[in-house]
């Protein structure tokens, strides 16, 4: 299919809704397989107008096409979400082609047919084949993983309802399994009620909260607090990192309250790479309520002397 659906149309990316279906009715009148006569690369085309058409003429599709551009639009649209909804009998009626296309049959009774590949959805078919029986609905299971977990390939035994009755597996959970990335386990999924294939099940990560660690993504956040006067003048502070290890790290003199120190590559790994994201330390700033005697009388010949 062609990786600009605006190029295919020949219609700019600000054209209107109404010069996006005026273009289409153009090209599918002259590419349309009643009027080409079995032409391969005809139907060909004829299949990418309909693709680009079904996409720009569906605003929140079109969004998310502007948006993400052709690569990340195919990577969160199948064909068959691509084609759900779009009512090929309405469109071609209207574009006032015979309604004898459904029946398989041309104007001049030359049979065709043809169908948009193995995905193409079965509620928008247009040409008179029987649709493809329904593939089963997909399971999500919400796996939870600590942080240690993810940072190393792990094995996890799970337990879910699968047809009625519970089904364990046990599945290889891959490092940087970070929370919200999925694994898809196919066929495991619900069955199909038209006599399709079964669904697909995908293990979703949930993170379980740590003591001392926050994360978002890879990486991952500590609170360190220090007192005013390391602060002032500088100080080194000991850091526990998820693996285990020791890190000293220097507060440099003057550091101010809530100070976001960069450790890189001490986060968690990068799914299926060898890179890893940063850990950022929060320096606190501990400001004491209550001074001794000798604490206020320092702090005044400070205050002396313009600090």
């Amino acid at each position: 299919m062609s990786d600009d659906y605006y190029k295919t149309l020949g219609v700019s990316k600000n054209a209107s809704d109404s010069e996006i279906k005026k273009a289409y009715r153009k090209l599918a009148m002259k590419f349309h397989p009643d009027h080409t006569k079995g032409d391969k690369s005809a139907e060909d085309k004829f299949k990418k107008i309909s693709e680009a058409y079904a996409v720009l003429s569906d605003k929140e599709k079109r969004k998310q096409y502007d948006t993400f551009g052709s690569t990340g639009f195919k990577q969160k649209y199948t064909q068959e979400d691509i084609f759900r909804g779009f009512d090929f009998g309405d469109i071609l009626k209207e574009f006032k082609f015979g309604s004898n296309i459904f029946g398989g049959k041309g104007r001049k009774g030359s049979s065709f047919s043809f169908n948009f590949g193995d995905q193409y959805s079965p509620h928008a078919h247009p040409f008179g084949q029987q649709p493809p029986p329904e593939k089963g609905s997909d399971l999500v299971y919400e796996l939870p993983l600590s942080l240690e977990e993810m940072l190393k390939d792990t094995n996890k035994t799970i337990s879910y309802t699968h047809n009625g009755s519970t089904e364990r597996l046990t599945v290889k959970v891959p490092k940087g399994m970070i929370a919200g990335k999925k694994l898809r386990i196919a066929g495991k999924g619900n069955p199909s009620m038209t006599g399709g294939p079964p669904g697909d099940l995908y293990i979703q990560s949930k993170l379980i909260p740590h003591p001392v660690y926050g994360c978002e993504g890879t990486d991952l956040f500590i609170d360190q607090t220090i007192k005013l006067t390391d602060a002032i003048l500088g100080t080194t502070i000991q850091i526990k990192t998820i693996d285990g290890n020791s890190l000293s790290v220097k507060v440099a003199p003057g550091t101010r309250h809530q100070t976001k120190m960069r450790l890189s590559g001490h986060g968690l790994p990068v799914m299926n790479t060898n890179k890893r994201g940063d850990v950022f330390v929060r320096i606190h700033v501990e400001m004491k309520k209550e001074l001794t005697k000798q604490q206020v009388k320092l702090l005044k010949k400070l205050a002396e002397t313009g600090i």
